[in-house]
């Protein structure tokens, strides 16, 4: 019986989450965890890529960890970018998070709506003469960099940031006696065996989200009992909510 499940995500910040929702319909306990946490590389580690960042018109922002990562960057080499800088990102709450690092100008702004850079390719073949400058993490594949070659335009991806594992203290490893965890990605699985080589298949119920989680899981000889997100439930609080049910 599941009583007491690890999330692999910062805690929710709204009491409206509807993980509280199932922690009360279920009456399960939820401790959210991040068994991953990113941090920014040094001017060095950067300087080695051999990127003249202030010969490019445009910075595409994937996630708000690239916008701080990309700024506190600049604030360490002592780059100001130009007011005529643009700036392209996947969302619009991304495009806002801009503001806590520069002016928010809309002429200088743009913004998808579905979260993938598919969609922030009409907006920029638009601005076909602009140099693009792409901040990624070290965990980033080429889909990006193979995306806009197929449309022509001037582009450099480079890494500002890592995915490094957040270790369990001494007295958390002793303590954990979760029956299920869930993760959002390989790094996650990846630093589960990394706190708990030792842990086997039967002792605790793991539970994915996307395709790549999935399949870290598989490799490294653990089973999978929940996995998200699927036509019907699309969340993970949806698919945890069937979940339960049927553990009833």
């Amino acid at each position: 019986m599941v009583k007491k499940i690890l999330v692999s995500q910062p805690k929710p910040s709204s009491e409206k989450s509807p993980y509280y929702d199932i922690a009360r319909d279920f009456n399960v306990e939820l401790v959210f965890r991040p068994f991953i946490k990113v941090e920014g590389i040094t001017q060095q580690e950067f300087r080695k890529q051999k990127i003249n960042i202030q010969e490019y018109t445009a910075i595409v922002f994937t996630s708000r960890h690239a916008i701080d990562h990309f700024f506190q960057l600049t604030k360490d080499m002592r780059i100001t970018m130009p007011e005529t800088t643009k700036y392209f990102c996947v969302t619009e709450t991304i495009a806002l998070y801009i503001q806590k690092y520069a002016p928010y100008r809309k002429r200088k702004v743009f913004f998808g709506g579905t979260g993938k850079i598919d969609d922030l390719l009409p907006s920029m073949q638009k601005h076909k003469g602009e140099k693009y400058l792409v901040p990624m993490s070290d965990v980033a594949n080429d889909t990006v960099t193979k995306l806009l070659d197929s449309k022509g335009l001037q582009h450099k991806e480079c890494v500002m940031y890592r995915t490094v594992s957040n270790n369990f203290t001494e007295q958390e490893i002793a303590e954990f006696d979760y029956d299920m965890a869930i993760f959002f990605s390989p790094a996650g699985v990846k630093a589960l065996k990394e706190n708990f080589p030792d842990i086997r298949p039967d002792e605790i119920k793991i539970g994915t989200f996307g395709p790549s989680t999935a399949k870290a899981v598989k490799e490294m000889g653990l089973n999978l009992d929940l996995e998200a997100p699927s036509q019907k439930y699309p969340s993970m609080t949806g698919a945890l909510r069937h979940f339960l049910q049927e553990e009833e």
